[in-house]
């Protein structure tokens, strides 16, 4: 067996006599925080913009609780709906439960869809400049809710070949070893996608309201895709028609609303100051 065992770590990540915090917790938290940061940097450069942002950093520091409920609420919802529906229908009281886990990034995504839009239309600025803002730094929460993924060793791989150099033995996974699932989508969802929206709005992307996201849920619909085809279903829905797993249907409408919005940005004559 050349499989590499896993390297166990305390879901908790600090402790307080009662108060634990976990890594899924930090990974939220380290993600809006950092998200906001690289944010502010974003709307203050004038230069990706041609001229002032079309919402100060007030205005996004006020977002930032919009959007974090947005995340929270429509992940989890998400989850429920579309991942264990008949089991929270049984127990509805769990559903607030957060803390034993349960979030969707489909849901979530929408959540934050809905938080922009609202917004927007409350402080009467452009919700495709925001949505594209909010959705650069997207890629920093994905990369850390990955990585705490791996450390809580959940949504661990398929099996794979024991010869498979870094194939690993998850405590909870039986023993096959298993690719690591959670850090190849951390390496597409988080670093790629981070890098090449990253060199967008270098480019002048956000001179095209709309079409940072749409990159943005094009390709992460891709590599999201791209990862199911790694990653072990979850055990109470398994597989669906000819394969098919409930993360692959989801991303196909996330690609063609990507691949819209894409089209719909370049056709419109850019932004200007």
């Amino acid at each position: 067996m050349l499989a590499i065992a896993f390297p166990v770590f305390d879901p908790v990540a600090i402790s307080f006599g009662p108060i634990a915090i976990r890594w899924y917790a930090l990974a939220y938290i380290g993600g809006i925080v950092f998200g906001w940061l690289y944010a502010r940097s974003i709307i203050k450069n004038e230069t990706l913009w041609g001229g002032k942002a079309p919402f100060t950093l007030l205005d996004f520091d006020d977002f930032i609780l919009w959007v974090t409920l947005g995340i929270i609420l429509g992940g989890r919802t998400g989850y429920v709906l579309f991942y264990n529906f008949s089991y929270f229908m049984q127990h509805p009281a769990e559903i607030l439960e957060l803390w034993k886990g349960g979030m969707s990034f489909h849901g979530g995504f929408m959540g934050c869809v809905i938080a922009v839009l609202l917004f927007g239309w409350k402080r009467n600025i452009s919700p495709l400049s925001l949505g594209d803002v909010t959705c650069a730094v997207g890629p920093i929460g994905l990369l850390l809710g990955r990585i705490a993924n791996f450390i809580n060793s959940e949504l661990w791989g398929r099996a794979a070949d024991p010869s498979l150099p870094w194939a690993m033995v998850f405590p909870n996974g039986g023993p096959q070893p298993r690719h690591p699932s959670q850090l190849y989508e951390a390496g597409l969802e988080g670093i790629v996608l981070f890098i090449v929206l990253a060199l967008l709005v270098r480019r002048g992307g956000l001179k095209r309201p709309g079409l940072v996201i749409g990159v943005f849920a094009t390709l992460y619909g891709m590599a999201r895709i791209a990862g199911e085809f790694f990653r072990e279903p979850d055990p109470q829905l398994g597989f669906l028609w000819g394969g098919l797993t409930m993360g692959m249907l989801l991303s196909v409408p996330m690609i063609l609303a990507g691949l819209s919005f894409i089209y719909y940005a370049r056709t419109r004559p850019p932004r200007k100051a």
